[in-house]
């Protein structure tokens, strides 16, 4: 750990040095915040956890994006298919009642436990709730990282960015009243009264995929 602190301070010196030779860098200061972000994420992915093995690292960060990925594939699918039928406003009744039993069927298929968390969260059982969602939420937010697993206790948890990637997700998650009808406002309000989740434009960061996995 020390060296790799050094390392960190190392190449924050080498960035004060070329700024005024090649690189020609104009804006030291907001490299330096970069790198002290950086650091913090060496500190809470290393320091406060135990130590992961690289290949269960790896082998685990494949395996949360694959099945992340199956599980937006079958939400979106699904959403897309509730909008056909009945519009948007359906889509958020479809959402209420079956989005979970799509994750659950997939937690069955590769023993795990899959959920989706936000600081701006519609079900309220997708808060961020332990210290840990919340550190990585402010890591994420700023876009330095797209996915990582850190182990707590005796599981090993992937966490990945879900962004609103699709002209689709603002029916549902834009601004009300230009993005989201008025019958879909109503419904959102009627369904989740303490919604967070609208005012987001094309490919915001929206939310966190996260999956828990048994230790090996």
């Amino acid at each position: 750990m020390k060296r790799a602190l050094q390392n960190i301070i190392t190449q924050m010196n080498h960035y004060k040095r070329v700024t005024s030779n090649t690189f020609k860098i104009n804006n030291y200061n907001e490299m330096k915040n970069r790198l002290l972000l950086l650091l913090t994420v060496f500190f809470l992915l290393f320091s406060c956890k135990k130590s992961i093995q690289p290949e269960i690292y790896i082998e685990h960060i494949e395996k949360g994006n694959n099945i992340s990925a199956l599980a937006q594939a079958a939400l979106l699918t699904n959403v897309a298919a509730a909008i056909q039928t009945g519009g948007p406003a359906y889509a958020v009744e479809f959402c209420n009642l079956k989005a979970s039993g799509i994750t659950d069927s997939l937690n069955n298929v590769f023993n795990c436990t899959i959920s989706r968390i936000s600081a701006k969260n519609r079900n309220t059982e997708n808060a961020l709730v332990s210290a840990t969602d919340k550190e990585l939420w402010a890591i994420f937010e700023k876009g330095m990282v797209a996915d990582t697993v850190v182990q707590l206790d005796e599981k090993l948890v992937f966490y990945k960015s879900i962004r609103t990637t699709m002209p689709a997700c603002l029916k549902c998650h834009g601004v009300p009243g230009t993005d989201i009808d008025s019958v879909t406002v109503q419904k959102i309000q009627t369904l989740y009264p303490s919604d967070l989740a609208t005012s987001y434009k094309l490919n915001d960061f929206r939310g966190l995929w996260k999956i828990e996995f048994s230790a090996p």
